[in-house]
């Protein structure tokens, strides 16, 4: 089992998810603003298709990394310096709060994906998914952003606080 490239005891997938974590938010803002102010509707829809790929591709070899490297009791165990019960019992409220975030944001982006995909005309104008469109995806947007927090906290605190 090896360290990943932040230089901490975790896997190298484990690093990769938390560099996208700190890409992700500011992308995601810059996409709101494009649909927003800009109202170019093609390159929201683009860089919201590419956003999702690209972290349904980081999640899905995260996953498989962490089933590979024995799942996070194993990754932990890489510490220099175990958790004691009172770290492990809050590392495990922290991670169970982020799980919620990382599962309900996947369930939002898919519908959220999805019913513009088959609502939205091609070339993507507004129209009367558009009012729905902007609740789920500001829904979403708050959602990947209580992921992305939750998901730096786990990682600070599981791997980077000695």
């Amino acid at each position: 089992m090896s360290n990943g490239f932040l230089g901490y005891p975790a896997s190298f997938m484990l690093d990769v998810v938390v560099c996208a974590l700190l890409v992700v938010v500011p992308l995601l803002a810059f996409n709101i603003y494009v649909v927003r102010w800009g109202r170019n509707y093609q390159l929201h829809k683009r860089l919201q298709l590419l956003l999702a790929a690209v972290l349904l591709l980081a999640v899905g070899l995260f996953e498989i990394d962490m089933q590979w490297q024995g799942g996070v009791n194993a990754i932990l165990a890489k510490r220099s310096r175990p958790l004691n019960p009172e770290e492990l019992a809050s590392f495990r409220s922290l991670l169970f709060v982020h799980l919620f975030f990382a599962i309900s944001t996947v369930l939002l982006w898919a519908v959220t994906v999805t019913l513009a995909w088959r609502r939205f005309p091609t070339p993507v104008q507004p129209g009367s998914h558009s009012r729905l469109h902007k609740i789920l995806g500001w829904l979403s947007a708050l959602d990947i952003t209580g992921t992305a927090v939750t998901g730096l906290l786990v990682y600070y605190y599981g791997f980077m606080v000695p």
